[in-house]
């Protein structure tokens, strides 16, 4: 059924003892696709990878790799059976094999000469070629990452899973291994899923991000998609900082502590209690004497300055300003929204999106007001 996809899960259970670390996972990878998964810890991410590479196996529900079945009620193909590449953070090489070797290690079934240019072909791939003969101990952790990266590739798998892959790094490389990292797997047209914790990582990554919580896929989505249309107040305040103001929909008007906001044309016939989603590059900031609102906190980031606002209410929200912006704490603001941002309510956990009729508006549930 799946011949056309690099990997499928149809409905992947998995629990240990009581603790369920995968339920009912349906997804499908396309040839060539970039997946970031990120979610907290123990949300089942690293779960995920094992039961694709096969160091576990699903209580339920079926595993594809390359159209081929690999675990299911009747069918269990071990991991050297299964073409999927692997990452880890700690690069796990062979410290008394070369590079070239550590390359070659999963070539075994390879005649020799093939071996050797393969080897040399992946090297060549992750601008490695001039270090086949040093030792791990003798490269630089954005080295052995791309090492560990040729290995995984020298197979031909048909999926890579790479497991917080740049998190031993420091900041400054880790950057530049992630771009190059990318580049290797575009190049290669590589399909790969790649667990991360950090939400920039998972941004800039993938061409989807699955937003994962005890277990279940909350949302996946482009990237966009998942930062700005968040289908619940858990991804909303993961992916990025959010603030929630309690709010009022009525005939089309949105109204909150702040005021009046744009409003979305689906919801006309509203007539009930939200709340508001605000980052803090949506938040506007205006210096004004009479407003009831004032700065208690300001934070330099270098290119932005992150401003902490208390409302009339005693409810704080944060703002991005221009680094040229500085309002010292104590001034006092009038807090809007910037122009053009319709911003996305909640109702309870869950977000409202697209159009709702409003005779569904009482089966919805209490209003929280």
């Amino acid at each position: 059924m799946s011949s056309h996809h690099a990997l499928c899960f149809d409905a992947v259970s998995k629990s240990y003892g009581d603790v369920v670390a995968a339920r009912s996972l349906s997804l499908t990878l396309a040839p060539g696709e970039i997946v970031t998964v990120i979610g907290p810890s123990g949300c089942g991410k690293s779960t995920m990878l094992r039961l694709i590479a096969g160091l576990e196996r699903p209580d339920h529900g079926r595993i594809d790799i390359a159209g081929e079945t690999v675990a299911d009620a009747r069918t269990w193909r071990q991991p050297e059976h299964r073409r999927v590449g692997l990452v880890f953070q700690d690069h796990a090489l062979f410290p008394h094999l070369d590079v070239a070797r550590n390359v070659a290690f999963g070539l075994d079934r390879m005649p020799r000469a093939e071996r050797r240019e393969r080897v040399a072909e992946v090297l060549a791939m992750v601008h490695l070629g001039h270090l086949a003969g040093r030792y791990p101990h003798e490269l630089s952790g954005g080295e052995q990452q791309r090492v560990a990266q040729a290995r995984a590739l020298a197979p031909r798998p048909a999926v890579v899973l790479l497991d917080e892959p740049f998190s031993s790094l420091d900041e400054n490389l880790r950057a530049r291994v992630r771009t190059e990292t990318l580049e290797v797997l575009r190049s290669t047209g590589t399909t790969a899923l790649l667990v991360t914790h950090d939400q920039t990582e998972a941004l800039s990554i993938g061409d989807r991000v699955l937003v994962m919580r005890d277990g279940a896929i909350e949302q996946a989505g482009t990237p966009s998609e998942v930062f700005e249309c968040p289908v619940t107040r858990f991804v909303a305040s993961f992916m990025g900082d959010a603030d929630f103001l309690p709010a009022h929909v009525h005939d089309g008007r949105l109204d909150c502590e702040i005021g009046t906001l744009s409003t979305d044309p689906a919801w006309a016939d509203l007539d009930r209690d939200v709340e508001v989603v605000l980052r803090p590059h949506e938040v506007a900031l205006l210096v004004d004497p009479s407003a009831g609102s004032e700065v208690v906190a300001v934070e330099y980031h270098g290119a932005f300055v992150l401003h902490t606002v208390r409302l009339g209410s005693g409810r704080t929200l944060r703002s991005w300003q221009q680094h040229s912006v500085r309002h010292p704490v104590g001034t006092t603001v009038k807090v809007t929204v910037v122009p053009g941002v319709t911003p996305v309510l909640l109702e309870g956990e869950n977000a409202i999106s697209g159009p709702l009729p409003s005779a569904a508006a009482g089966t919805v549930g209490p209003s929280s007001g």
